[in-house]
């Protein structure tokens, strides 16, 4: 039996509600019909928590490649309309809080004057396509993807064939020598490699489904196919032409590509991608994909252009003020050749900076806020929305993010990468199923009160060695979590040997020695009064 947003997509496609949104933004918001409401995800939108009145919007951005024009008006648009906030997300998109039904189409227009959509940055239709932030610019790259990136968004925006999937759709694709594009937590990711075929070198890409995280989290399995450039979007379209046709309508929480890939197996998801393709793919080459873990291109680099280099500054959990933004366009047109970049670590990256304008780009850079030279816990964090503004979650994050930044910066000095990913609850925006920490929001009684806690999971990374961290310690209060993250590293530090990662330590240790290591008694766990001790470890970290 079909669930409800099956009926409701039958009844009505998500894309043909755009006459319905205008006439709703005349009539107000208490007309808006619960199916429609629904339908508004199409393009975009979705309702704020708290349901009252108020929209967040999410404004597609594929590979994360704009210019600065465009980032201006999205800059004006988060001062004119969202109370003077936006996001970065973990797909490069920017999404905005606070918007009215009243303004939408406004604010619809206005992006639609600089070349920018909304229209399927939600709902069951594909997402916006993440790349890598520096392509076409980092040295290292394989391919500069972007090309392809914009065709297959051109053939997938809009298009009513694509436009009542299952479910979300993601895609990745990039020439990254690095993985940053994240192919195996995407329902589709396509990985560039270089081929060595008698004695001759061809680029191409290998091709993963079934990836995803959410409460059921699935790494993509490969197939064996090897698709050259001009191929990719064939492949794409074969395969969201399967995850339509056989994908899972009966229940939402098991109607993601990744339960129909598991079922099959990616002998036979290749054997119908084949028949749909009308072609047979080449088998993938040899296992010489880049090992990397991911990278997140931050800092000052030489591009692969001489005399130029871009810098990746933080914006720890993806928070930006209209004032920034602005700051930032400003930069761009000013330096960097009229182009910023976002990345899904929800960082912001200014390529394109001529050797001679780098002191003078770095220091407006600082006196607007964007910074790179930061700890390791500051460079890599990742927070979801949160109770702010989503209605799903638990827990708070952005701000619970930087306190726990902030806390392990004032107590260890720390050098090694160290991926915080917050949560606000079980679904997973945040990627704490991916993050050395992952934190999955929750609630917790302390005394006589339920407060917000963490699920504190440990072991996450993609990769050649790909894993999901481990849920160590259940309903850790959000008070507490600094402190118990302090306890543990200094524990790491204390056996960690010169090639030693923190994800080697979490693999050869137990659940409960780990525990162990995060020092939480009763007392620290279920006392109101409890604060941390004052700071007793070294700067390097140990008594």
């Amino acid at each position: 039996m079909a669930n409800k947003v099956e009926i409701l997509k039958q009844e009505k496609d998500g894309l043909d509600v755009w006459p319905d949104l205008l006439r709703y933004s005349k009539s107000g918001f208490d007309t808006i019909t619960p199916d429609d409401m629904t339908r508004f995800r199409w393009y975009g939108v979705y309702e704020q928590q708290p349901k009252a009145g108020h929209f967040m919007m999410r404004v597609k951005l594929p590979g994360g490649d704009v210019s600065s024009a465009q980032w201006r008006v999205m800059g004006e648009i988060a001062c004119d309309y969202g109370q003077g906030i936006a996001d970065i997300t973990t797909r490069q998109n920017i999404q905005y809080h606070w918007l009215t039904i009243e303004t939408i189409p406004q604010v619809i227009q206005r992006l639609s004057s600089v070349g920018l959509s909304t229209v399927g940055a939600c709902g069951d239709i594909t997402r916006n396509i993440c790349g890598c932030p520096v392509a076409g610019i980092d040295p290292y790259e394989i391919i500069d993807a972007r090309p392809l990136i914009r065709e297959v968004t051109r053939y997938f925006q809009g298009n009513k064939e694509f436009s009542d999937l299952p479910r979300k759709y993601k895609i990745s694709i990039a020439g990254c020598a690095h993985l940053c594009h994240q192919p195996q937590i995407n329902d589709v990711g396509f990985t560039a490699l270089v081929r060595r075929l008698n004695g001759r070198e061809e680029i191409g890409f290998h091709v993963r489904v079934g990836g995803g995280l959410s409460t059921q989290p699935h790494l993509g399995q490969r197939l064996n196919l090897f698709a050259r450039p001009e191929q990719v979007p064939d492949v794409a379209r074969g395969i969201t032409e399967i995850f339509r046709d056989h994908g899972y309508r009966e229940r939402r929480n098991h109607a993601r590509l990744k339960f129909l890939v598991a079922d099959w197996g990616a002998e036979k998801f290749l054997e119908v991608l084949t028949e749909r393709l009308g072609w047979t793919p080449e088998p993938a080459a040899p296992d010489d994909e880049p090992k990397s873990r991911g990278h997140d291109h931050l800092g000052v680099h030489s591009q692969q252009q001489a005399g130029l280099s871009w810098i990746g500054t933080v914006v720890l959990g993806g928070r930006l003020t209209a004032d920034k933004m602005l700051a930032a366009a400003d930069i761009a047109d000013r330096y960097c050749a009229g182009n910023v970049r976002t990345t899904n670590q929800q960082n912001l990256l200014f390529p394109n900076i001529a050797e001679e304008d780098i002191s003078d780009a770095k220091r407006a850079l600082l006196d607007a806020g964007f910074v790179w030279d930061v700890s390791p816990f500051r460079r890599s964090g990742v927070a979801c929305t949160g109770t702010e503004f989503c209605n799903l979650a638990i827990t708070e994050t952005k701000q619970r993010l930087a306190t726990i930044v902030e806390y392990l910066e004032t107590r260890l000095d720390w050098d090694e990468e160290l991926r915080i990913n917050v949560n606000g609850c079980p679904n997973a925006c945040g990627q704490h199923y991916v993050g050395d920490i992952g934190l999955q929001g929750c609630l917790a009684k302390v005394g006589d009160e339920r407060v917000e806690a963490y699920d504190v999971c440990l072991g996450g990374r993609l990769g050649p060695d790909a894993k999901f961290t481990r849920a160590i310690q259940r309903k850790v209060p959000a008070t507490r979590v600094g402190y118990a993250l302090e306890n543990l590293l200094v524990a790491y530090r204390g056996e960690r040997t010169d090639d030693d990662r923190f994800s080697d330590f979490v693999d050869r240790h137990t659940d409960e020695e780990l525990g162990a290591f995060l020092g939480l008694d009763n007392l620290a766990m279920n006392d109101p009064t409890w604060m941390p001790p004052p700071a007793r470890h070294t700067l390097a970290g140990v008594e």
